[in-house]
Protein backbone atom coordinates (compact mmCIF):
# COMPACT_ATOMS: atom_id res chain seq x y z
CA UNK A 1 0.00 0.00 0.00
CA UNK A 2 1.38 3.37 -0.72
CA UNK A 3 2.02 5.83 2.10
CA UNK A 4 0.45 9.05 1.31
CA UNK A 5 2.98 11.38 3.15
CA UNK A 6 -0.21 13.22 5.10
CA UNK A 7 1.99 14.41 7.48
CA UNK A 8 3.52 16.70 4.62
CA UNK A 9 0.38 18.36 3.23
CA UNK A 10 -1.35 21.20 4.63
CA UNK A 11 -5.38 21.01 3.85
CA UNK A 12 -5.59 24.25 4.37
CA UNK A 13 -3.59 25.25 1.55
CA UNK A 14 -4.73 22.82 -0.83
CA UNK A 15 -8.53 24.13 -0.12
CA UNK A 16 -6.98 27.26 -0.47
CA UNK A 17 -6.01 26.78 -4.08
CA UNK A 18 -9.28 24.05 -4.91
CA UNK A 19 -11.45 26.86 -4.02
CA UNK A 20 -10.02 29.02 -7.11
CA UNK A 21 -9.16 26.38 -9.48
CA UNK A 22 -12.09 27.65 -12.11
CA UNK A 23 -10.48 30.69 -12.41
CA UNK A 24 -6.94 29.49 -12.22
CA UNK A 25 -6.81 30.31 -16.60
CA UNK A 26 -8.28 34.19 -16.50
CA UNK A 27 -5.37 36.61 -17.00
CA UNK A 28 -7.21 39.01 -15.20
CA UNK A 29 -8.33 36.87 -12.07
CA UNK A 30 -7.13 35.76 -8.63
CA UNK A 31 -3.79 33.63 -10.58
CA UNK A 32 -3.19 36.75 -12.53
CA UNK A 33 0.71 36.87 -10.79
CA UNK A 34 1.05 33.82 -12.31
CA UNK A 35 0.34 34.46 -15.75
CA UNK A 36 2.28 37.50 -15.35
CA UNK A 37 5.40 35.83 -14.22
CA UNK A 38 5.22 33.31 -16.27
CA UNK A 39 7.07 34.29 -19.34
CA UNK A 40 9.82 35.13 -16.97
CA UNK A 41 9.93 31.50 -15.38
CA UNK A 42 10.05 29.55 -18.50
CA UNK A 43 12.21 31.67 -19.63
CA UNK A 44 15.00 30.47 -17.35
CA UNK A 45 14.29 27.54 -17.21
CA UNK A 46 14.39 27.55 -21.30
CA UNK A 47 17.69 29.57 -21.16
CA UNK A 48 19.40 26.31 -18.74
CA UNK A 49 17.96 23.55 -20.19
CA UNK A 50 17.08 22.05 -22.83
CA UNK A 51 13.34 20.93 -23.25
CA UNK A 52 12.75 19.47 -26.58
CA UNK A 53 11.74 15.40 -26.49
CA UNK A 54 13.02 15.95 -22.54
CA UNK A 55 10.67 14.15 -19.83
CA UNK A 56 9.82 17.13 -17.63
CA UNK A 57 8.10 17.03 -14.41
CA UNK A 58 6.31 20.23 -12.98
CA UNK A 59 5.74 19.70 -9.76
CA UNK A 60 2.72 21.46 -7.84
CA UNK A 61 1.49 22.50 -11.58
CA UNK A 62 -2.25 23.78 -10.23
CA UNK A 63 -4.11 24.62 -13.05
CA UNK A 64 -1.28 23.65 -15.44
CA UNK A 65 0.36 27.53 -16.76
CA UNK A 66 3.88 26.82 -16.86
CA UNK A 67 3.43 22.53 -17.67
CA UNK A 68 1.70 24.12 -21.01
CA UNK A 69 4.71 26.55 -21.64
CA UNK A 70 6.69 23.26 -21.52
CA UNK A 71 4.95 20.70 -23.81
CA UNK A 72 4.28 23.20 -25.98
CA UNK A 73 8.47 23.50 -26.69
CA UNK A 74 8.19 20.34 -27.41
CA UNK A 75 8.83 18.58 -23.65
CA UNK A 76 7.01 15.36 -22.89
CA UNK A 77 5.57 17.07 -19.66
CA UNK A 78 3.58 15.43 -16.63
CA UNK A 79 2.40 17.80 -13.96
CA UNK A 80 1.32 16.58 -10.32
CA UNK A 81 -0.58 18.57 -7.70
CA UNK A 82 -2.86 17.41 -4.25
CA UNK A 83 -5.40 19.85 -5.55
CA UNK A 84 -7.48 17.91 -7.93
CA UNK A 85 -10.02 20.60 -8.73
CA UNK A 86 -6.61 22.29 -10.10
CA UNK A 87 -5.61 19.14 -11.79
CA UNK A 88 -8.90 18.72 -13.53
CA UNK A 89 -9.14 22.47 -14.65
CA UNK A 90 -5.42 21.71 -16.39
CA UNK A 91 -6.31 18.29 -18.20
CA UNK A 92 -9.64 20.30 -19.74
CA UNK A 93 -7.67 23.28 -20.58
CA UNK A 94 -4.68 21.10 -22.43
CA UNK A 95 -6.99 19.00 -23.83
CA UNK A 96 -8.84 22.12 -25.38
CA UNK A 97 -5.46 23.11 -26.48
CA UNK A 98 -4.77 19.95 -27.88
CA UNK A 99 -1.88 19.27 -25.80
CA UNK A 100 -0.46 15.36 -24.54
CA UNK A 101 0.39 17.00 -21.23
CA UNK A 102 -0.41 13.98 -18.61
CA UNK A 103 -1.60 15.51 -15.16
CA UNK A 104 -1.70 13.59 -11.88
CA UNK A 105 -3.33 14.14 -8.60
CA UNK A 106 -0.32 12.57 -6.20
CA UNK A 107 1.55 13.50 -3.52
CA UNK A 108 5.43 14.41 -5.15
CA UNK A 109 6.86 11.70 -2.03
CA UNK A 110 4.69 9.15 -3.62
CA UNK A 111 5.46 9.82 -7.38
CA UNK A 112 9.26 9.57 -6.36
CA UNK A 113 9.13 6.29 -5.29
CA UNK A 114 6.50 5.08 -8.63
CA UNK A 115 9.07 7.10 -10.69
CA UNK A 116 12.80 6.95 -9.95
CA UNK A 117 15.47 8.73 -11.67
CA UNK A 118 13.07 9.00 -14.53
CA UNK A 119 13.27 12.98 -15.67
CA UNK A 120 15.59 15.37 -17.40
CA UNK A 121 13.70 18.11 -15.78
CA UNK A 122 12.05 19.04 -13.02
CA UNK A 123 10.52 22.60 -12.12
CA UNK A 124 8.94 23.46 -8.49
CA UNK A 125 7.65 26.62 -9.24
CA UNK A 126 5.83 28.69 -6.27
CA UNK A 127 5.27 25.46 -4.24
CA UNK A 128 7.98 24.67 -1.61
CA UNK A 129 6.55 27.73 0.57
CA UNK A 130 2.87 26.17 0.92
CA UNK A 131 3.98 22.22 2.26
CA UNK A 132 4.64 21.97 6.04
CA UNK A 133 8.45 20.21 5.29
CA UNK A 134 10.29 21.44 1.76
CA UNK A 135 12.94 19.65 2.47
CA UNK A 136 11.02 16.82 1.36
CA UNK A 137 10.20 17.86 -1.70
CA UNK A 138 13.62 18.62 -2.23
CA UNK A 139 14.70 15.15 -1.60
CA UNK A 140 12.01 13.79 -3.86
CA UNK A 141 13.55 15.90 -6.89
CA UNK A 142 16.59 14.20 -6.27
CA UNK A 143 15.33 11.11 -6.34
CA UNK A 144 12.97 11.68 -9.53
CA UNK A 145 15.48 13.23 -11.33
CA UNK A 146 18.28 11.61 -14.00
CA UNK A 147 21.88 11.52 -13.44
CA UNK A 148 23.01 15.30 -14.92
CA UNK A 149 19.40 16.20 -14.81
CA UNK A 150 18.17 19.64 -13.72
CA UNK A 151 15.86 21.16 -10.77
CA UNK A 152 14.23 24.75 -11.05
CA UNK A 153 12.32 26.12 -8.05
CA UNK A 154 10.87 29.68 -7.07
CA UNK A 155 10.00 30.52 -3.54
CA UNK A 156 10.34 33.32 -1.60
CA UNK A 157 13.34 34.62 0.69
CA UNK A 158 12.48 34.88 4.59
CA UNK A 159 13.19 38.54 5.15
CA UNK A 160 11.85 41.94 6.00
CA UNK A 161 11.84 42.90 2.74
CA UNK A 162 10.13 40.34 1.65
CA UNK A 163 7.07 40.39 4.42
CA UNK A 164 6.39 43.98 3.24
CA UNK A 165 7.08 43.15 -0.62
CA UNK A 166 5.11 39.34 -0.96
CA UNK A 167 2.79 40.00 2.27
CA UNK A 168 1.93 43.66 2.89
CA UNK A 169 2.64 44.97 -0.63
CA UNK A 170 0.76 42.56 -2.93
CA UNK A 171 -1.69 41.14 -0.86
CA UNK A 172 -2.95 44.39 0.96
CA UNK A 173 -1.85 47.53 -1.09
CA UNK A 174 -1.88 46.41 -4.16
CA UNK A 175 -4.14 43.17 -3.90
CA UNK A 176 -2.02 41.13 -6.16
CA UNK A 177 -2.99 37.76 -4.13
CA UNK A 178 -5.90 37.41 -2.44
CA UNK A 179 -5.07 37.71 1.66
CA UNK A 180 -3.50 35.09 3.55
CA UNK A 181 -2.05 33.47 0.47
CA UNK A 182 1.78 33.39 1.68
CA UNK A 183 2.69 32.76 5.58
CA UNK A 184 5.85 34.46 6.54
CA UNK A 185 6.99 31.83 8.65
CA UNK A 186 7.03 29.57 5.84
CA UNK A 187 9.39 31.77 3.64
CA UNK A 188 13.13 29.89 2.45
CA UNK A 189 16.31 30.87 2.80
CA UNK A 190 18.52 30.54 -0.21
CA UNK A 191 21.08 28.99 1.90
CA UNK A 192 18.36 26.56 3.46
CA UNK A 193 17.35 25.32 0.42
CA UNK A 194 20.93 24.62 -0.68
CA UNK A 195 21.80 23.02 2.47
CA UNK A 196 18.57 20.68 1.54
CA UNK A 197 19.83 20.21 -1.93
CA UNK A 198 23.36 19.44 -1.21
CA UNK A 199 22.57 16.99 1.32
CA UNK A 200 20.15 15.12 -1.53
CA UNK A 201 23.11 15.44 -3.63
CA UNK A 202 22.02 18.49 -6.09
CA UNK A 203 24.29 20.69 -6.47
CA UNK A 204 23.85 24.26 -7.29
CA UNK A 205 24.46 25.63 -10.22
CA UNK A 206 22.55 29.76 -11.01
CA UNK A 207 20.07 31.79 -8.06
CA UNK A 208 18.51 34.81 -9.58
CA UNK A 209 16.04 37.21 -7.89
CA UNK A 210 13.01 38.08 -9.41
CA UNK A 211 11.63 41.47 -9.11
CA UNK A 212 8.39 42.87 -9.56
CA UNK A 213 7.49 46.53 -11.23
CA UNK A 214 3.99 47.30 -10.98
CA UNK A 215 3.86 50.16 -12.95
CA UNK A 216 4.43 47.90 -15.65
CA UNK A 217 2.72 44.92 -14.41
CA UNK A 218 5.72 43.09 -15.71
CA UNK A 219 8.26 40.72 -13.88
CA UNK A 220 12.30 40.33 -14.08
CA UNK A 221 15.53 38.71 -13.13
CA UNK A 222 17.56 40.91 -10.83
CA UNK A 223 20.90 40.02 -8.42
CA UNK A 224 19.09 40.86 -5.26
CA UNK A 225 17.66 37.72 -4.18
CA UNK A 226 15.86 39.53 -1.47
CA UNK A 227 12.23 38.73 -1.92
CA UNK A 228 11.48 36.28 -4.65
CA UNK A 229 14.07 33.94 -6.38
CA UNK A 230 14.56 31.27 -8.84
CA UNK A 231 17.12 28.51 -8.37
CA UNK A 232 18.44 25.61 -10.01
CA UNK A 233 20.49 22.79 -9.35
CA UNK A 234 21.66 19.32 -11.21
CA UNK A 235 22.15 16.21 -9.76
CA UNK A 236 25.82 16.35 -10.58
CA UNK A 237 28.56 17.33 -8.86
CA UNK A 238 30.05 20.87 -10.56
CA UNK A 239 30.54 24.52 -10.46
CA UNK A 240 28.76 26.35 -7.83
CA UNK A 241 27.73 29.42 -6.89
CA UNK A 242 27.59 30.69 -3.20
CA UNK A 243 24.15 32.10 -1.46
CA UNK A 244 22.88 34.87 0.64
Amino acid sequence: MINHMADNVNPEEIHKFSAIADQWWDPEGPMKPLHQLNPLRFSYVQQHAELEKKSILDIGCGGGILTESLTKAGGIVTGIDLSDEAIQIAKKHALGASLSTQYHTIHTEDFAKQHPVSFDVITCMEMLEHVPDPQEIVNATAQLIKPGGKIFFSTLNRTVKSFFQAIVGAEYILQLLPRGTHHYSAFIRPSELNHWASQAGLTLQDIQGIQYHPLKKTFSLTQDVSVNYVIFFTGSRGQSRGTT
